[in-house]
């Protein structure tokens, strides 16, 4: 039975084109316009809103809350203090990345977990022993993201509390009469908010976000233009940039959170004395330096990719809608050896560039280092000039700034 989300009345009726992807078997917009270019400029320029509802929601709370995530969760939740939340991967035991999701602190014994999957029976099993209780809360909320650099300004008329929220904070308030819990956070790589409100409420909720947003320019946007953001920001997508571990075949398949480039993540995991599933091979990556792969972003030679395709007639493509496919990196025009490959690629409207999130050996991690990327051209393979850059390729100040 596929289902709809707690906002779905409402943002169906804003959409014109009635195309929906299944998300975790709800209803998904993948745009509600023609082209899903003008609602990524909505929150590249001022403000749009995503229903990210779908989203499993554990509620993790108990005595030993605290002590179950510090053992299963990569990043030591210890460091997160009420009023906090984390961005967070959790590994099998030989230190392979299975799922991401954020996890926020309300008090010192009770936690809100949210999963792209279905994760709940995995930490109930850690939890067995544990003065613990895990409660999938996922149909209780609906979660509506408010992104763009107008974001702030739109809800700070709902939510004063809006106007002094630091990154990756959250707090209690009301909007529309509802209680909801509002967050700096958001998968745009922008200036963003989240706002979790009980199902009951979401509608009322969602006509106040759009009516404090109607003179800034607020409108929906789908999973369409939520790639390309994402994209540009350098963030990660679970059965794209990587596939679970538990779902598959091979360890080719299979990523670490460093190969991930969550390297940052791992700030004092070497050395510090913390158990949590898979820590002793992910210290022992990172001891002996076995990292197989590193995750970068690539930018296209423009010159060389617009030669390219004038030599054969053709008028060089500026298509920002990312590939559904790998493309192989080497490290010779023709001939050469494979080096990597990029999971995502497409040509980025804001940055004016074709950019890719790419996964190439370490010793071309650098910034600047020179791969080929593989393009096909009037039916035959060639590749084109790329450099490897730093990521994310987009990172506006205000996406952290200090309100």
């Amino acid at each position: 039975m596929i289902r709809t989300t707690p906002f779905h009345r409402r943002l169906s009726e804003l959409n014109n084109q009635g195309l929906y992807t299944h998300w975790q078997g709800h209803l998904s917009a993948m745009r509600y316009s023609d082209a899903p270019k003008h609602e990524y400029f909505a929150v590249r320029n001022s403000v749009g809103v995503f229903d990210t509802s779908p989203l499993f929601k554990y509620r993790i709370y108990g005595p030993d809350a605290e002590r179950l995530l510090a053992g299963v969760l990569v990043r030591d939740i210890r460091a997160c203090r009420p009023g906090q939340a984390h961005y967070t991967v959790w590994c099998d035991d030989r230190g392979f990345v299975m799922e991401d999701g954020v996890v926020f602190r309300h008090s010192e014994s009770d936690f809100l977990l949210t999963a792209a999957r279905p994760n709940v029976g995995w930490f109930a099993d850690h939890g067995r022993r544990l003065r613990v209780d895990i409660e999938d809360v996922s149909d209780d909320y609906g979660i509506l993201a408010v992104q763009g650099p107008r974001a702030r300004a739109a809800l700070a008329a709902l939510a004063p509390e809006a106007e002094s929220l630091p990154f990756f904070g959250h707090s209690q308030t009301k909007i529309a009469s509802a209680p909801v819990t509002l967050s700096r956070t958001g998968y745009t790589g922008d200036l963003g908010f989240e706002i979790t409100v009980e199902a009951e409420h979401a509608v009322d909720v969602l006509d106040a976000v759009l009516e404090a947003g109607r003179s800034h320019g607020m409108r929906p946007f789908g999973e369409e233009a939520l790639n390309m953001l994402r994209i540009e920001a350098g963030l990660a997508l679970v059965d794209v940039e990587w596939t679970n571990s538990r779902l598959a075949f091979t360890d080719d398949e299979r990523v670490t959170p460093k190969e991930l480039g969550l390297g940052w993540m791992l700030r004092g995991v070497r050395e510090d004395d913390r158990p949590f599933v898979g820590g002793h091979a992910i210290r022992r990556e990172l001891s002996d330096g076995t990292s197989r792969w590193a995750s970068v972003g690539i930018e296209v030679d423009w010159q060389e990719w617009d030669r390219l395709h004038r030599a054969e007639g053709l008028l060089p493509p500026k298509d920002e809608h990312p590939l559904s496919y790998e493309s192989v990196l080497y490290d010779a025009p023709a001939g050469g050896s494979q080096v990597g490959y990029a999971t995502s690629f497409m040509y980025s409207p804001v940055l004016q560039r074709h950019i890719g999130l790419a996964r190439v050996r370490p010793k071309l991690a650098a910034p600047g280092s020179m791969v080929h990327l593989e393009l096909a051209i009037l039916h035959h393979n060639t590749t084109v000039p790329a450099r490897t850059a730093k990521l994310p390729m987009f990172n506006p100040k205000r996406k952290t700034a200090r309100p």
